[in-house]
């Protein structure tokens, strides 16, 4: 028997599956993110999805989006990739992030003083605005590099169930 070729996901599709999959730990009602930190040996070093600080009750903290900065979200909530830094239990040198959502200039930071080289992601909604535009220049400037990939873990997955689901009938 030969070895199975056809629907194998590739290794950025494999790990921003796991970043995909680290976001649904998140509570937040608006925008879910997941980041997974990954060796030169495709070797996952960590995870990390956006939420409140250990500690800090997501009930007694605001998720909304709106209002100043006591009653939004914005000044309490650890982004996907800060938290993935945070959780690594070993220097991320040199590893590569999987993230769902191009990083924030503060993620940015944390990125490039972790020492992190690369940078696979898929949405990039907030391109042009001020903080993603110092983001993006930082991290050029810190020599990471930046590579944008699609939705393929989603489009791969639902292709195999409408293949699987239509041998069955």
């Amino acid at each position: 028997m030969e070895k199975r070729v056809d629907n194998v996901l590739t290794w950025d599709e494999y790990f921003m599956g796991l970043a995909h999959l680290s976001a649904l730990r998140s509570k937040d009602p608006n925008t879910q993110v997941g980041a997974a930190i990954v060796d030169e040996n495709h070797r996952v070093v960590s995870v990390g999805y956006n939420g409140f600080p250990t500690g800090v009750s997501d009930d007694e903290f605001p998720w909304s989006r709106e209002g100043d900065v006591l009653t939004s979200k914005y000044a309490f909530v650890v982004h996907a990739e800060l938290n993935a830094i945070l959780n690594s239990q070993r220097s991320v040198r040199g590893c590569t992030i999987y993230v769902s959502l191009f990083p924030c200039n503060e993620c940015a930071k944390a990125i490039i003083q972790s020492g992190i080289k690369k940078i696979v992601y898929e949405s990039d909604k907030y391109n042009g605005v001020d903080t993603n535009i110092a983001s993006k220049r930082m991290l050029k400037a810190a020599g990471v590099e930046l590579v944008r990939i699609s939705n393929t873990i989603s489009i791969h997955v639902e292709k195999k169930i409408n293949e699987e689901s239509s041998t069955i009938e």
